[in-house]
């Protein structure tokens, strides 16, 4: 009994020359930009085999990175050092290193501007220094945070070269994407201090602009990623990495209301939300500070937004989370005034201690802190201010640099008030120095019993 022809099977994908070099790992890889982002991804890299430079044009990163000393704190000096030595990693500031890169990943600041606009200034110069350099087929890939259709509008065309281009477009110039380059964006999700979820094991969102580009990206990142999830274009890479930080400052926004609502109804912000964390299902607790920090969630939101104007379309949800998540280090010094006041005390030339300055715990990131607005509002209240930070020895407020004070010296102060919880302070030593806590982070929950009138909740 004859069955039914049999079909081909189909032909598997041949390999580009480029894959074969990363699966390899001869393939020669340069990060530009050495930060909070670029420095991690370079050390992951270089761990799974591939010769990797950082491109940084800050000198002082360049010699940091090429004596084996970190300046980033998730990122071990001991294990940097192993790196360089090993020849894998080496840092530079002449750009001329991309010209013998297979790989180039862009990893620079996209703040926004004067206007809150986004800047994407730096990514346009990063492109710059790479469309000149391209002498051989290359894999490109922006990791930095920007809005839904950048990769594809603005950084693809200037690869490409031809009238308008930038730099690479001087000399006549053009080029084909998956002949002479290909190019895709995989958002960064770098969450500095966690020491749970690092590069290997975040899963990492990965879109191309070609079918080709994106299947040289997954080879890539696969080579020390344990999971990439691929998407069907860069559009949808860039906007799901604004998603994620939108659902959380929206979210913050909310709950830092119910803590202004609980505030009028004289109840604790902490426990009702502790109460409704206790449902199973349909609830994810979320907590309310002094207001938003780090380079993502008080800026990938209006990303979005900014976006949506384009398009004539208001983003209502992003600029109300704004609105109430800015106007929390205002909402802190009035309480710090009212809780003085009920002791008869005014914030006018009273001392105040902040104890943590930092935007978040057990790091030593400043970018966008609070604690830096809450330090500034103060001051124009008349209050001579401090801070008690081990993460931070000196910063520049008020016009003038400032030093950490000393932890013990929190009982010559009118109020503590406690901005960062950092993990190495002790909230119990400090409470009992202490004439007046106003606590943001529910860090002395469990000291409210022992000291009763001594800690005011935000």
């Amino acid at each position: 009994m004859s069955g039914a022809p049999s079909l081909p099977l189909p032909l598997p994908r041949l390999m580009t020359p480029l894959e074969e070099r990363i699966g390899s790992r001869e393939a020669r890889v340069v990060v530009v930009g050495a930060g909070y982002v670029g420095l991690p991804l370079c050390a992951e890299i270089a761990a799974a085999g591939f010769g990797t430079i950082a491109l940084e044009k800050n000198p002082d990163r360049v010699r940091a990175i090429n004596a084996g000393s970190s300046y980033i704190g998730d990122v071990d000096s001991a294990r940097l050092e192993a790196l360089v030595r090993s020849g894998k990693l080496a840092a530079a500031a002449d750009a001329d290193v991309l010209r013998a890169a297979d790989v180039i990943v862009i990893c620079v600041p996209t703040p926004l501007n004067k206007t809150r606009d986004p800047d994407n200034s730096f990514v346009i110069e990063a492109a710059d220094l790479i469309a000149p350099r391209m002498e051989r087929q290359q894999l490109i890939v922006l990791e930095s945070t920007t809005f839904p259709g950048f990769t594809r509008e603005v950084l693809l065309p200037r690869l490409l070269g031809g009238s308008g281009s930038g730099s690479g477009a001087g000399s006549g110039s053009s080029r084909a994407l998956d002949q002479d380059f290909f190019l895709a964006f995989s958002p960064e999700r770098v969450d500095p201090g966690n020491t749970t979820f690092v590069i290997r094991n975040t899963p990492k969102v990965i879109g191309g602009s070609s079918a080709a580009s994106l299947e040289a990206a997954v080879s890539f990142y696969g080579t020390f990623v344990e999971r990439v999830v691929p998407v069907s274009s860069t559009d949808v890479a860039e906007i799901s990495k604004l998603l994620e930080n939108t659902f959380r400052a929206v979210n913050i926004g909310l709950v830092n209301e119910i803590a202004l609502m609980c505030r009028r109804l004289g109840l604790s912000a902490w426990e009702v939300i502790g109460a409704a964390a206790t449902k199973p299902f349909g609830f994810m607790p979320f907590f309310p500070g002094p207001g938003l920090g780090g380079h993502c969630l008080p800026v990938d939101p209006l990303y979005l937004s900014w976006k949506m104007k384009t398009l004539k379309v208001d983003a209502r949800f992003i600029a109300l989370a704004e609105e109430v998540n800015g106007a929390m280090p205002a909402f802190v010094v009035q309480r710090v005034a009212d809780a003085m006041n009920d002791r008869k005390q005014v914030l006018n030339g009273s001392r105040i201690l902040l104890s943590g300055i930092t935007y978040k715990r057990d790091v030593a990131d400043l970018r966008e802190s609070p604690a830096l607005d809450i330090f500034e509002l103060l001051l124009a209240r008349g209050a001579r201010v401090d801070y008690f930070d081990t993460h931070v020895p000196s910063v520049q407020v008020g016009g003038r640099n400032r030093q950490s004070v000393r932890f013990d010296e929190a009982g010559q102060y009118d109020c503590v008030v406690i901005v960062t919880d950092h993990q190495d302070v002790d909230y119990a030593g400090l409470v009992e120095r202490a004439r007046l806590v106003v606590d943001c982070r529910n860090a002395t929950r469990q000291l409210r019993d022992r000291h009763p009138g001594k800690i005011v909740e935000m």
